[in-house]
């Protein structure tokens, strides 16, 4: 017997925290939002967990929008290394429509829905805040991610993405096929980490690492739950 080629390794983060309203609740553009003072910290603290496991990329990936380009460049800085960072559009977070036409008696669900199905045919058709649908954001997400994987010039990549990507290619990893698992929830700064063989072979093996509390201890809401309530201007 003998053993297959050693897979390489792929670390896959969501950005930082971020204020997606103001305290009015006027909505910020997710094209421009940057990171907020907790998620600077979030992502200085990824960075230096890194440093601490003496890992080291050999190239960095981003979906080009600012909250993760800031984090990837804080993680790169408090882990030590210095990394163009290569940026693919195509990895972009689900884009939402424009909430002032979602009816008022919708927007829990708009906000919520596509995260709360149980996967298969029936999740790829909700859209969010009445924008892309999950099976859209599939369409696009799915072909950039297995370029990437197919490419032979890395041995350890590290992607800095989103909330919704990140399930998409996190489900479709552990379901060997097209996937999405929206109850995956992906922290701020969160670390997944797999181990890419030949072709479309993936090995999940730890999934929303959080550096700042390892445990959740403190987390009751999922994310989209808290953007929620911040459009509210609610205290969760």
């Amino acid at each position: 017997m003998k053993l297959p080629r050693a897979r390489r390794r792929l670390y896959l983060m969501r950005h930082g925290s971020v204020d997606y309203f103001l305290p009015d609740g006027t909505p910020v553009p997710p094209d421009t939002v940057p990171l907020n003072a907790e998620g600077e910290r979030q992502a200085d603290a990824a960075g230096s967990l890194f440093a601490q496991c003496d890992v080291r990329f050999d190239r960095v990936l981003v979906s080009g929008l600012p909250r993760t380009v800031q984090t990837a460049q804080r993680v790169l800085s408090a882990s030590g290394q210095a990394l163009a960072l290569e940026h693919e559009p195509a990895l972009q977070e689900i884009r939402g429509g424009r909430i002032a036409d979602i009816p008022p008696d919708q927007v829990e669900q708009a906000f919520l829905g596509a995260f709360q199905g149980r996967g298969g045919v029936e999740a790829e058709q909700h859209r969010f805040l009445g924008g892309e649908s999950i099976g859209e954001l599939l369409d696009r997400v799915l072909p950039a991610f297995d370029a990437w994987c197919a490419r032979d010039d890395w041995q350890c990549l590290l992607l800095v993405l989103h909330g919704g990507v990140n399930r998409a290619l996190l489900s479709t990893a552990l379901a060997g096929q097209r996937a999405f698992f929206g109850r995956l929830e992906q922290q701020p700064a969160c670390i997944n980490v797999l181990d890419i063989g030949l072709g479309d072979e993936a090995v999940v093996r730890a999934v929303n690492i959080a550096p700042t509390q390892w445990l959740h201890e403190h987390e009751r809401y999922t994310t989209m739950e808290k953007v929620l309530a911040q459009y509210l201007r609610l205290a969760p």
